[in-house]
């Protein structure tokens, strides 16, 4: 070893000390916690001075959440160095539940010991269900029951009849975030449509917290249905193409953290992908059968950083907007000998990151994806899309944003198409597959005025103009967009768990993508940013 590597061996060597040392130090200072306190209210407190007896008997009947789901959410426990950025996070991960209304952690210091103060209050969990939607003449209801705190557990269930202008639907959906321990979840999905049936399931340890430094996860789905692809003639009518798929599909994925911390991490993810995914005309009596496997690697590197904002996307309730910097690269391969046929195997790609700039008042965040597959001489698919919201609360009682996005797919499967009805990401006043294709753009600016934060204790009201530009198309085509201007009434509850605001808009449309008269009135759940 010459005498200049032994220099620079000395110097990192100081280095790492200094910065171990330097850790030491700051955790010797950091104050232990000697107990938690939980405190959890029901729906509504009785020092309210609405309470009532309709109040009181939502109270009764409602099981509150237990102290123990509530400890086993938390990332900081008796006996640890106190961490003010796990405090934050553990305020985060009890809102991501969605059984409270209200969350709050901080400390306190009894008889000069640190303790870790959890105040909580439930929302209504219990929710019959009666929703309804029209837009441009298109009616979207649904009706069944949902129970998402099932006996103060944090458990969902779901039963749901859906009918829309393409299928009626029944669904059932479980999950449960602590599923044998304090940290796996499970999920299940079980869809029976009008034309086919389907069934989605997830089991595992996710990475649950920025310092977390392992995960492992599997999943699946099992289908036979119909897919609908959906493009309009030369005349502006709509024309539909429908295809069976049948399909079996099993993942596993993992990763392990490096140098994770609450502040940011480093991580090394891996996943392997065995499916069986085949698509044949309706008309057919023998539906193909093959078999793929895929495997992936890749790095994700973030900085976490959350705002946390009121009255933006619901009333009454504070929300945690994911404003962090963060970047995910990876690669998969996808060889003929697993299956790939000769003009579709090759070597795929991802990538997505996302940086946001704060300032008091306000944000902007950009966010951009793309993933392909190149199988030696082209791209046999691809996908990109990205976005950028700006938002504004600088004017009392008011949030104005500005959003705009756009995306490209290069030869989709059957039945994966840009969708602004479907997905919430076009004019809002625009009927069912108004806009349909493999391109896609969007613009939105809205300005929602808040008028009452919590009306009678059990609703947010507010109003916001508005501006939307937008639409889709295939690559075939010209460009397919259309806009509407008006202003929408919006309502949210304030007492459920989930604070959903539903919106009825009325307004002048423009462009394509519309027939009969260009003033239009919807009313369906509100757009959230």
């Amino acid at each position: 070893m010459t005498p200049s590597s032994n220099a620079v061996g000395l110097v990192l060597g100081a280095v790492v000390l200094a910065a171990w040392a330097g850790r030491l130090a700051a955790q010797s200072h950091a104050p232990i916690i000697d107990t938690v306190v939980v405190i959890n209210r029901n729906i509504f407190d009785e020092p309210e001075r609405l309470i009532g007896p309709l109040t009181r008997v939502a109270n009764a009947i409602h099981v509150r959440t237990h102290a123990s789901v509530i400890r086993r959410t938390l990332f900081l426990n008796q006996g640890d160095l106190f961490d003010s950025a796990r405090a934050v996070e553990s305020g985060r991960a009890l809102r991501n539940l969605n059984v409270f209304r209200d969350v709050a952690v901080d400390t306190v210091r009894v008889g000069g010991r640190l303790a870790l103060r959890v105040v909580t209050a439930d929302g209504w969990s219990t929710k019959p269900q009666f929703n309804f939607s029209s837009v441009g003449g298109d009616v979207t209801w649904s009706t069944g029951i949902e129970e998402e705190n099932l006996l103060g557990t944090a458990t969902s269930l779901t039963a749901l009849y859906t009918k829309t202008p393409d299928r009626s639907t029944s669904s059932f959906a479980y999950l449960n975030p602590h599923f044998i321990g304090r940290r796996p979840r499970l999920f299940g999905l079980y869809q029976d449509f009008s034309d086919g049936q389907r069934g989605s399931w997830f089991l595992g340890l996710p990475f649950y917290e920025a310092s977390a430094r392992r995960s492992l996860t599997t999943g699946g789905e099992a289908a036979s249905n119909r897919v609908l692809t959906f493009r309009h003639g030369a005349l502006g009518e709509l024309l539909v193409d429908s295809t069976e798929r049948h399909a079996l599909r099993f993942t596993v994925g993992g990763g392990i953290g490096l140098g994770a911390t609450s502040h940011g991490y480093v991580r090394l993810w891996a996943n392997a992908v065995w499916r069986r995914e085949d698509f044949a005309p309706e008309s057919a009596t023998v539906v193909p059968r093959s078999l793929f496997g895929a495997v992936g690697a890749g790095i994700e590197i973030a900085h976490p950083r959350f705002h946390v904002l009121q009255r933006f996307n619901t009333y009454a309730r504070r929300e945690d907007v994911n404003l962090s910097h963060a970047l995910r690269v990876g690669v998969w391969a996808a060889p003929r000998a697993w299956g790939y046929p000769a003009g579709r195997a090759g070597v795929g790609a991802e990538a997505s990151a996302q940086v946001s700039s704060l300032w008091p008042g306000g944000f902007v965040v950009l966010r951009g994806l793309a993933n392909g597959v190149y199988n030696g001489t082209s791209m046999d698919s691809a996908r990109a899309r990205g976005g950028v919201t700006i938002a504004s609360q600088n004017f009392a009682w008011q949030t104005l944003i500005v959003h705009l996005e756009g995306g490209v797919l290069r030869r989709p499967k059957p039945g994966v198409y840009f969708d602004p009805w479907a997905d919430q990401t076009g004019p809002r006043l625009f009927g069912a597959h108004a806009f349909t294709g493999t391109r896609t753009v969007w613009l939105a600016v809205e300005d929602r005025v808040l008028a009452v934060d919590e009306l009678g204790s059990l609703v947010g009201l507010g109003f916001a103009p508005f501006f939307d530009w937008g639409g889709a198309w295939y690559d075939d085509e010209p460009m397919r967009t259309g806009g509407d201007v008006g202003i929408a009434l919006r309502l949210g509850p304030t007492r459920a768990v989930r604070g959903d605001v539903e919106e009825l808009a009325v307004g002048w449309r423009f462009g394509a993508g519309f027939s009969g008269r260009h003033w239009a009135l919807s009313f369906r759940r509100a757009i959230a940013f």
